[in-house]
């Protein structure tokens, strides 16, 4: 055999024997569990098998060394123990995820009071020290208690942690399991793993209902407010997240007063429990009248002609007399509610298919008639009313609701007023005086309103529809219809004449004032006239006299005036005729004069008709020689016989000259010497004149 065969086999022997001596050390280590090993990320729950001191008298865990599961974990590494006496039950760290919470439920402790629902942690006791635990008075249950985010090394055959993804724990037997798998089903339907988290564009707010704690007293509904002062440490609750905080303030189990808003809550979803409610929002334009259900008796502030219930300040039970202006609110709906009243004016219309904006009338319709002649319509109508923001409470308080004063209260008072109007008139006068009506109801029915806190602002009548009676009804409705146009024409007709009979009065009128005024005028001229009249009656007779005298010496006067202007008129009438004469007779002496200058009468008239002859040619602008000139037969003309112009035989006139001649000799027949002798007076003047021209020319000569 080689030698290297021969070493290995030489070896061989001794290795073989120290491994079986290795596996067979390990084999009496690990059958009789006297050391162990555990892992970093676990934990080792110590079971003691047996003890000198016996088993545990009662519980589960071993707090003096008795047999049983004892408090203290084992934390990663070797550990060794008395062969045959412990068994070591390896279990994982408990881990709590970020945002999630992990609920404790202790298998051993003090047993819970029939009052008490979750158990008691004692202070500054932490879970991982089971015996501080016990020996503290720490309750078995589940804890009030809760784990947030982390790692924890829990002995879990003390404590059972719930998550959301697993439960950490030792199992003992089947019915402890499903007993946890009910407590994490009831956690999860809570949403209990995770934390509250409310935020603003939600508007709502937690109502908060706790399950442990003393019971509210008989009577109360909701539990009042407690551990809301920050600056007491040792009732400062914090919203809920402190339930031993909360007990020790005094709180109550039930549904809390106190509200959670906007913000992240990690709460015990079995100590308490939150309900999402929207916030109360107060509308612009309406009142949140609080009812609350919960508080102190208060001081009724309605008065005492008030009759109808009592008015509280906030915070007290009953209805509170300031009512929530607009705007939002954590308010509890379950320690009250808030009746909301609108401030602006809202209408209510009894019509079957309609409706205001508030549906407070969606339960009324047509008030049906009953006339004076026996029809039956059915008139709808509206009304417009106003609540006072101040007497809201008022209204609440008397009626409960707006709605339910319009069903109880307004509905029959309306209906039954105009079904009392319609008794005193007929179909026709109904739909005739229907203004008139609507204008006297909106008085008498103010007062009314009134009464009820309520401000009536106008009602509006609708035309009256069919009821039973219906086509009746309707056959007058078409008369009131063409007898209403036919009206409305008569009525324009009349504005129109009593426009012009106005018209026609008002120039009448203005008429009569001017002449009112001519005659004021008259009267006062008459009255001053009168007064001068008698002025002037005295003064007539004063002047009287005085006329009387003066018209005797004007008399006079005009008598030697008149005297005096006919000698004058007489004289100058003399003067005239005179020289009128002597003017004659003068020219006459110069006409004589003239005509024997012309050596006779005869020649001094052809010259003067030549003159004249003249003068007309001239102005008439005619030939005097034609330019064609009729002849005679030639023995007269001495004519040329063609026509022309000749020299005849007697002196070579022309036909012209001829008519001249003869007119001449016509004109110059008469006898001029054969004249009337002048008279003597004509005689004398021409005598003296004669010697003045004598005279005259004698004086010349010398």
């Amino acid at each position: 055999m080689p030698a290297p065969l021969q070493v290995l086999e030489s070896l061989a022997v001794p290795v073989l024997i120290g491994v079986a001596v290795a596996l067979a050390a390990i084999a009496v280590v690990w059958s009789t569990r006297s050391v162990r090993y555990i892992p970093n990320h676990r934990v080792g729950v110590v079971e003691k098998l047996w003890s000198r001191q016996g088993s545990v008298p009662g519980g589960l865990i071993a707090l003096r060394r008795e047999a049983g599961y004892q408090p203290d974990v084992l934390r990663g590494g070797l550990h060794g123990f008395r062969p045959f006496q412990y068994r070591i039950h390896s279990l994982p760290l408990v881990t709590i995820p970020q945002g999630q919470i992990g609920y404790v439920f202790a298998r051993d402790g003090e047993p819970l009071p029939p009052t008490q629902t979750l158990a008691r942690t004692p202070d500054g006791v932490d879970f991982s020290d089971v015996r501080a635990f016990l020996v503290n008075g720490g309750q078995r249950g589940p804890q009030r208690r809760i784990l947030r985010e982390g790692t924890y090394a829990i002995n879990l055959a003390q404590f059972v942690v719930l998550t959301a993804s697993q439960v950490y724990g030792l199992p003992l037997e089947r019915s402890d399991e499903a007993m946890l798998d009910e407590m994490r089903t009831l956690i999860d339907q809570r949403h209990g793993f995770e934390p509250v988290v409310l935020t603003g564009t939600d508007d709502v707010l937690g109502v908060i209902t706790v399950h442990d704690g003393p019971s509210l007293d008989s009577g109360e509904i909701i539990a009042p407010t407690v551990g809301d002062d920050p600056a007491d440490v040792a009732t400062y609750h914090n919203n809920f997240q402190d339930p031993e905080r909360f007990l020790a303030a005094g709180g109550r189990r039930g549904r809390q007063l106190q509200v959670i808003v906007e913000g992240t809550y990690y709460l015990n979803r079995l100590f308490a429990t939150v309900e999402l409610v929207p916030k109360a929002v107060v509308e612009v334009g309406t009142v949140g009248v609080v009812v609350s259900y919960t508080g102190d008796e208060g001081t009724d502030l309605s008065g005492d002609a008030y009759g109808h219930g009592e008015l509280v300040e906030r915070g007290e039970r009953g209805v509170w007399a300031q009512p929530l202006l607009p705007g939002k609110y954590a308010f509890n709906t379950y320690a009250g509610k808030v009746v909301m009243v609108p401030t602006t004016n809202f209408i209510l219309k009894w019509q079957a298919a309609e409706t205001g904006a508030h549906r407070f009338d969606e339960n009324l319709s047509e008030v049906d008639l009953i006339t004076k002649d026996a029809f039956e319509p059915s008139l709808p109508l509206s009304v417009v009313v106003h609540i006072d923001y101040r007497k809201a409470p008022l209204v609440v308080q008397r009626f409960g609701d707006v709605k339910r004063l319009v069903e109880q209260t307004l509905d029959p008072m309306v209906s039954a007023y105009f079904k009392n109007v319609a008794q005193t008139r007929t179909l026709i006068q109904l739909l005739q005086d229907r203004a008139e009506i609507q204008d006297q109801s909106s008085i008498e029915m103010r007062g009314r309103f009134d009464r009820y806190n309520l401000e009536l602002q106008e009602v509006l009548i609708g035309t009256p529809t069919e009821g039973r009676g219906g086509s009746k009804l309707e056959e007058i409705l078409t008369q009131l219809r063409s007898r209403q146009v036919a009206m409305e024409q008569v009525e324009t007709y009349r504005r129109q004449q009593a426009a012009a009979v106005q018209e026609r009065e008002l120039r009448e009128a203005e008429a009569r004032s001017r002449q009112q005024a001519s005659i004021t005028e008259s009267e006062l001229s008459i009255a001053i006239q009168a007064n001068q009249g008698k002025a002037d009656l005295a003064r007539a007779q004063q002047q009287a006299a005085q006329i009387q005298t003066l018209a005797g010496a004007e008399a006079e006067k005009i008598r030697l005036l008149g005297a005096g202007e006919a000698s004058r008129v007489t004289a100058l009438a003399s003067a005239d005729a005179e020289r009128a004469a002597r003017v004659g007779i003068a020219e006459a002496l110069a006409i004589e004069e003239q005509v024997r200058a012309y050596g006779g009468p005869r020649y001094q008239l052809t010259q003067q008709v030549m003159a004249r002859f003249a003068e007309a040619v001239e102005r008439a602008g005619v030939d005097i020689v034609p330019k064609i000139v009729i002849g005679g037969d030639g023995r007269d003309s001495g004519g040329t016989g063609d026509g022309s112009l000749g020299t005849g035989s007697a002196g070579g006139h022309s036909i012209l000259e001829a008519l001249l001649t003869i007119l001449m000799s016509e004109r110059m027949g008469i006898d001029v010497a054969g004249t009337t002798a002048p008279s003597p007076a004509a005689t004398a003047v021409r005598e003296e004149l004669q010697r003045r021209l004598g005279a005259g020319q004698g004086g010349q000569a010398a």
